[in-house]
């Protein structure tokens, strides 16, 4: 297959991941691949992978000249496939797809990120694209939201992630936690760092590390000089190698008060992190059933979370260790490996119909008919 993954988004979020990913995956059993986005750290973490990959700006909506540029490069790449993310991206690349006869595939991180509105009705209806989702609930989501959809348009294939290849053997003292979530008001970092004041407080030592930028960035430092605690909080950025920072912590903590599916959260448990998270979105239905109390109910508190991170500093290391590698095992079972399989069949069985690809009788799209 020739595929072109198009994502004009500005920010890094888990959709640009899970697009490295796939596309990686696929690439490395002989599909050609491109990836299309604004010029950045996309494209260049992209190219750092071995892909091709192209930069290039996007203008406004239904931009002729851009819709001309990708019906020209659509033709002479004899692109099969079109994986688009955001509504600019269908109302450039998948308007161009159309007018090719390409498929295209729509995958949506959030039910919210397919808005009901009379624009985005009727391309939906012209175009008629897949729709792709990494979870059950934003499927239901959208099912909920946009009523001119009908079930059978939305494909659900959970994200996995390759997992580290040993099982976690370390601890660190002090202990460190870690998040790498978008600085943005929804992600709750402001509940961890009070809840980190109340520990400290207690006496208790730790470290917090913060990986990634956003629009509350500078409050969300502020807050912590306010709360005494620069000598604990690191902030390191922006990271093109996310994992390198997880594979160095301890405690994973997603305090998101809105996710979809979080790649954060499956790339911590790849690298077998003790994972503590609020339960929103589809984080529930990745969290191994065995740690259910580290899965904090949906209107936790700050104190409700250092409760949590307070036994955990207080539990033995041998303990920690087991919980460790119960995340390490749990995300095993749903590798990167496995996702590209289900991905690869359900473009070629499901988009572009075609049958006679299946190898064998493995039903690799279980969750296609969630």
């Amino acid at each position: 297959m020739n595929i072109c993954f198009v994502n004009s988004t500005n920010k890094w979020g888990g959709v640009k991941s899970w697009t490295l990913d796939v596309a990686r995956g696929l690439a490395d059993r002989g599909h050609d691949i491109l990836i299309v986005g604004r010029p950045g750290p996309f494209i260049d973490k992209a190219r750092e992978t071995g892909l091709d990959a192209l930069g290039l700006s996007f203008g406004p909506d239904f931009n002729p000249l851009r819709i001309f540029g990708f019906l020209k490069l659509f033709k002479t790449l004899r692109i099969d496939l079109v994986v688009v993310n955001v509504g600019k991206d269908m109302r450039c690349a998948g308007i161009a797809a159309k007018m090719l006869g390409i498929p295209v595939v729509h995958r949506v991180g959030l039910a919210g990120d397919m808005l009901n509105t009379y624009k985005v009705r009727i391309l939906h209806k012209w175009i008629q694209p897949r729709i792709l989702v990494p979870c059950e609930q934003i499927k239901k989501g959208l099912l909920q939201e946009l009523t001119y959809l009908d079930r059978s348009e939305i494909t659900v294939i959970l994200t996995g992630k390759e997992p580290a290849g040993t099982a976690p053997t370390t601890i660190n003292v002090p202990l460190r936690f870690i998040s790498t979530s978008q600085l943005n008001a929804d992600k709750g970092h402001k509940d961890i760092l009070l809840a980190l004041r109340d520990l400290k407080d207690q006496g208790l030592h730790f470290e917090y590390h913060v990986v990634g930028t956003g629009r509350i960035e500078a409050e969300l430092k502020r807050l912590a000089t306010g709360l005494e605690l620069d000598d604990r909080v690191v902030w390191h950025g922006f990271q093109k190698d996310v994992r390198s920072f997880l594979r160095r912590a301890d405690v994973f903590l997603l305090p998101s008060r809105r996710e979809g599916l979080p790649n954060t959260l499956l790339e911590a448990m790849a690298e077998g992190l003790v994972c503590l998270a609020r339960n929103v979105g589809g984080v529930e239905d990745c969290w191994p059933q065995g740690e259910a109390p580290l899965l904090l109910a949906e209107q936790a508190t700050r104190d409700d979370f250092a409760r949590a991170m307070s036994g955990m500093l207080a539990m033995p290391q041998e303990n920690l260790l087991t919980l460790k590698t119960n995340f390490w095992t749990h995300a095993a079972s749903n590798s990167l490996h496995r996702m590209t399989d289900r991905m690869e069949d359900f473009f070629h069985v499901s988009v572009l119909g075609n049958i006679a690809f299946r190898k064998d009788n493995t039903d690799v799209t279980q969750e296609n008919n969630l």
